[in-house]
């Protein structure tokens, strides 16, 4: 399973005894589990705490609603793939990433990120939270994978943001948030071996 970690120091409460961290860790952990059991529409603040073993108050010092509870925990989901593996080479790194792609979508934040895009049509700071939180996340980690690549000479320059770049968890993403099949390992190797390498090889720089 992905470790998830709060980014930055822990916030101040708004009064009373000063906050735990370790609490904010259950308390996420909570909500991340109820929003991929029961959806945005369904979480209630006392299901977090019944959920995380706190009391109400403990959740109400730091959040005041459910939208500030989830937004905030959105925006500070921060995942192993935020430090993408150093294999080597671009081949080895592309692979390594796209199965720390499988592993994040297939864990429960993943599960909550998707119970939430039905509340994202009318909810835009929940889509500012994903933008800022998960998804910058993901852009800086490919970012930095492709950096690697190019000062390697492997790929030549510009390749992140490209379609070439989009590809690379384009079919990942499909069956995670459309379709529903397996995102087994036997699939990975497909889309690798047929899609990928291809491509990637293909972003090679050209001799001259």
């Amino acid at each position: 399973m992905v470790v998830l970690q709060e980014t930055g120091p822990a916030r101040t409460s708004r009064g009373g005894r000063p906050r735990d961290p370790s609490r904010d860790d259950v308390i996420r952990a909570a909500i991340l589990r109820l929003l991929a059991e029961v959806g945005y529409g369904a979480l209630t603040m006392d299901a977090v705490a019944a959920e995380a073993g706190v009391g109400k108050a403990t959740i109400y010092r730091r959040w005041r609603t459910k939208h500030d509870l989830v937004v905030d925990t959105i925006s500070d989901i921060n995942r192993a793939i935020a430090v993408p593996p150093d294999t080597g080479s671009v081949e080895g790194d592309v692979r390594a990433l796209m199965d720390l792609v499988v592993t994040t979508v297939q864990s429960p934040a993943g599960s909550a990120i998707r119970s939430l895009l039905p509340a994202m049509q009318y909810q835009p700071a929940l889509v500012e939270a994903f933008r800022n939180g998960p998804l910058a996340v993901w852009r800086g980690a490919f970012a930095e994978m492709w950096a690697r690549a190019e000062a390697r000479g492997e790929v030549r320059p510009g390749l992140d943001r490209t379609v070439t770049a989009e590809t690379i968890s384009a079919l990942i993403v499909q069956r995670w948030l459309l379709t529903g099949e397996p995102l087994d390992d036997a699939y990975v190797d497909r889309v690798f071996q047929t899609v990928v390498l291809p491509l990637v090889r293909n972003a090679r720089p050209t001799a001259g």
